[in-house]
């Protein structure tokens, strides 16, 4: 088994205290206040100022979100004529087209009932002449089938006097807290004749859609050309029955615009616990950049053994004996003695 003696000659039982000794090292020194100062910039001015590390935070809310939009608009269309618009015709859900042409060379090639994803209608089996180089599948479906012209021109250029009421609801559960982006008021009116303005009206969720646009730098008038040009645009259908007994529709190609609402949301209040992993971290920084700059005098710097054998000694307590006469006398000061001639 192994003694006392060895693990004291290994170090184990050794016990270690600090001791401060103050260098005259201004380059040292001045580093230390050099990062102690950035410590602190750092912890009180973006850690707790900025960041708010003292806060406990909420950043996963509820959203409610509505959306009303409200306006009137009157069209010159060719086969519709003077047709007026409102609210229950421009606002539809969004769809996807697609218009892919079916080719063929036999009977064969259209296999009866088939439909596809892309396509018009129901084939009937039968390959028929499109036109002098291609043979298509015949379908049942309506006719005549849509028409790929596009206006040159904006048909609802009143619509970017059109207003959108936008009201969203932010509840935290972690606070029990809500906030909504509308006034609370009790004047009933006050939602049909104001308009959201930064300065004058920030509580009013009553937008202008050309103020919408022009506020993410664009032009009502090029924007909707330019919509066209992309092929954003959905269908819709209207149909009745004609007094012969067949039913009919009128099939509306519509470009517009989609709006897409990002609600993102962040609470927090005050809290020791963060406030202190804050504190905390400030305070560890500070011990790195002590034990840091101890490296530099003991390792780095050119006096390093001198300041070695400063700061670490050796201290051990004097051996007493039992016998009081073996005791190492007393330091006394020197006497003098006299010179005999």
């Amino acid at each position: 088994m192994g003694s006392p003696g060895a693990l004291a000659g290994w170090g184990l039982l050794d016990y270690k205290t600090e001791k401060y000794v103050m260098t005259r090292n201004w380059r040292v020194g001045a580093l230390q206040r050099l990062l102690q100062l950035g410590v602190v910039v750092y912890v009180v001015g973006w850690a707790l100022i900025v960041k708010k590390g003292y806060q406990e935070q909420d950043l996963d809310p509820q959203i409610s979100i509505i959306t009303k939009l409200k306006g009137v608009s009157v069209t010159q269309i060719k086969e519709l004529g003077n047709r007026l618009w409102d609210v229950a015709d421009f606002v539809k859900p969004a769809q996807h087209p697609s218009i892919p042409l079916a080719n063929c060379w036999a009977h064969e090639d259209c296999p009866e009932g088939e439909m596809g994803t892309h396509s018009h209608g129901i084939k009937t089996g039968q390959c028929v002449v499109f036109n002098e180089t291609h043979r298509t599948c015949e379908i049942r479906g309506w006719c005549p089938v849509e028409s790929s012209t596009v206006p040159v021109k904006p048909l609802l250029v009143q619509a970017k006097n059109f207003t959108l009421f936008i009201k969203n609801t932010v509840t935290f559960s972690k606070f029990n807290f809500s906030k909504s982006n509308a006034l609370e008021t009790w004047d009933n009116t006050y939602f049909k004749r104001c308009r959201y303005d930064p300065l004058s009206t920030p509580f009013c969720p009553v937008f202008r859609i050309g103020d919408l646009v022009a506020a993410a730098g664009g032009d009502f008038e090029a924007l909707a050309l330019l919509l066209q040009e992309r092929s954003y645009n959905f269908r819709t259908a209207t149909h009745w029955w004609e007094t012969s007994g067949v039913e009919a529709r009128s099939l509306l190609k519509l470009y517009g615009i989609r709006f897409n609402i990002l609600v993102t949301g962040r609470a927090g209040k005050f809290g020791i616990i963060p406030t202190t992993i804050t504190l905390g971290t400030g305070a560890a920084w500070l011990g790195v950049i002590t034990f840091f700059c101890d490296l530099l005098l003991l390792y780095v710097d050119g006096e390093s053994y001198f300041y070695w054998t400063t700061k670490y000694e050796e201290a051990k307590a004097p051996k007493v004996t039992s016998n009081p006469e073996q005791r190492e006398p007393a330091s006394a000061p020197p006497h003098l003695a006299a010179q005999v001639p």
